[in-house]
């Protein structure tokens, strides 16, 4: 199966399909931090486009002004008036969302997953779809909690594969610094191991 990870520099998701024998590829606009062998640097729908056909395509967008968590920020923190910057950050991000979506509804042949924490209103009004299931990392081996929703198309919810004791937000307490975000973003391995076993399986030896 070939697949296409949209917005990941971690390869943390390629990896675990290419460990199952799939033809899995990571993109994003910053380079790989892993083997960039399988990486393609650049915008995320040139990849679809140039690079296809593509079985299986998951994507990550950027959560930054979507997250439910930094909504507060779209009226300044504590303000009641709203930031013009950050509310046309936020119409930005969702459009650019919602094109995943629009592409697996334009190629029915395609099967998607589009993974966000939980999300605003606000932007959840431009998408207009809800997210088909919510997973956290203490159901895939990660004693942790990070709400995280999947938007799936032509595809099962994942099962859990590992139900583990600890409730810790690491993640919402990380400390304060310039890769913060970086930190915040990254995939549960958990998560895409079960992606890779129960969307694609192992097709090798």
């Amino acid at each position: 199966m070939r697949v296409l990870v949209a917005c990941e520099f971690s390869a943390v998701v390629r990896d675990a399909f290419r460990a199952l024998g799939h033809d899995a590829w990571s993109n994003d606009i910053l380079p790989c931090e892993a083997d960039p062998q399988w990486h393609i640097e650049g915008d995320c729908f040139d990849a679809i486009e140039w690079f296809g056909p593509w079985d299986l395509i998951i994507a990550h967008p950027p959560c930054t002004f979507l997250a439910n968590s930094g909504v507060r920020w779209l009226y300044g923190g504590k303000g009641t008036v709203r930031d013009p910057q950050r509310w046309k950050d936020m119409e930005d991000g969702a459009r650019f969302f919602k094109r995943f979506l629009d592409y697996a509804a334009e190629h029915p042949e395609v099967k998607m997953c589009v993974e966000n924490p939980i999300m605003h209103g606000y932007g959840k009004d431009i998408i207009g779809v809800e997210p088909t299931q919510i997973i956290q990392p203490w159901m895939f081996g990660h004693g942790e909690t990070k709400a995280t929703c999947l938007w799936l198309v032509n595809l099962p919810v994942l099962e859990p594969t590992k139900v583990v004791s600890g409730r810790h937000p690491r993640v919402a307490f990380a400390p304060p610094g310039p890769d913060r975000w970086k930190e915040r973003s990254r995939f549960y391995p958990g998560f895409a191991e079960a992606m890779a076993q129960q969307w694609g399986g192992r097709i090798n030896g």
